[in-house]
């Protein structure tokens, strides 16, 4: 792959997680160091912690039943143990990406081209993990195209103008104020004529509490569709770690109104709540895709379950 190190990017992802693992993840390590039972007291503990570093209650209520039936089954007794069970359970948690949207960016694609929507509020770092998501598909051999679809905020088309510049790959854009729908149709038209790989539509990010824009997303997969049967053939969430809870109320409004696919978690380099990556992806039954842990355009991280766990305990 290109200029993406893999080395780099492991490094780069301890050194991301490093806040939630010395202020949150630190205390588990502490709450397991010298075990040689778990009894009330340890499970009530463990709670405290995981609900604290954002990982969710219901979440971390099935953690801790996890834990509980191991122990009982497996006889779990020393720390070490008790943290490579806990690690496994966190990791259990976290869903695998399906076949039919691959994680890897040079993975092979069912569709051409293969078309990705893009939601979530402004803020959060969407229309930067697009440009970002095309330098990478662009690394990996693919042709890329961008479409600006969110018309709403004046500077957004400016902005993703700027990304695909720096990925070098081809974008389709209208003035300010123009039918998003129209945009998104537009490009994917374009990419369909000249055999793009792959399409990412950005859209607009106004407050998750309006419903106008559930609406408008709507309509934009509608008419992607008639360009493209399926299309488009992944939703891509983006979400801010650092929000926490907030996060999974966004996360909770934008599933109600399109059918979310996978799930894009940014700014986990500047908090301590990288425990919401857990209980997001468990909650809502989405696999997390992709993972922002700076702001290098290699920082944009294929999630992987076990190194990442492995990040958050410093065991990696």
């Amino acid at each position: 792959m290109g200029f993406f190190d893999r080395k780099k990017q492991q490094k780069s992802l301890e050194t991301g997680l490093e806040k939630t693992r010395t202020s949150l993840f630190g205390k588990l390590n502490k709450l397991v160091r010298g075990r040689d039972t778990v009894d009330e007291q340890f499970l009530d503990d463990l709670e405290e912690i995981l609900v604290t570093s954002d990982v969710g209650v219901a979440t971390t209520v099935d953690i801790i039943r996890r834990v509980e039936e191991r122990v009982a089954r497996d006889k779990y007794v020393s720390a070490t143990d008790l943290n490579t069970l806990i690690q496994d359970e966190m990791s259990g948690l976290l869903l695998a990406a399906s076949e039919a949207h691959p994680i890897e960016f040079d993975a092979p694609l069912d569709n051409q081209p293969h078309v990705i929507m893009v939601v979530g509020v402004n803020g959060v770092g969407k229309t930067t993990s697009i440009g970002k998501m095309a330098a990478r598909y662009k690394d990996a051999g693919k042709t890329v195209m961008l479409g600006a679809a969110d018309t709403f905020r004046a500077a957004a088309t400016e902005q993703l103008e700027i990304w695909a510049d720096r990925a070098g790959v081809p974008i389709v854009k209208q003035g300010h104020g123009a039918d998003p729908a129209s945009v998104a149709f537009d490009t994917v038209a374009a990419a369909k004529s000249k055999g793009i790989d792959v399409v990412l539509v950005d859209t607009a990010g106004r407050l998750h509490t309006k419903g106008g824009l559930m609406d408008e997303l709507t309509k934009i997969k509608r008419v992607m569709d008639r360009q493209v049967s399926g299309a488009p053939h992944e939703v891509l969430l983006v979400l801010d770690a650092s929000t926490g809870q907030n996060a999974i109320r966004q996360a909770q409004e934008f599933t109600r109104a399109v059918d979310v696919t996978g799930l894009v978690l940014t700014k986990l380099d500047g908090t301590a709540k990288g425990g919401i990556v857990i209980g997001i992806s468990n909650e809502f039954q989405i696999p997390v895709k992709y993972i922002g842990v700076g702001e290098g355009i290699d920082d944009l991280q294929v999630f992987d379950r076990a190194r990442f766990v492995d990040a958050l305990f410093g065991s990696s």
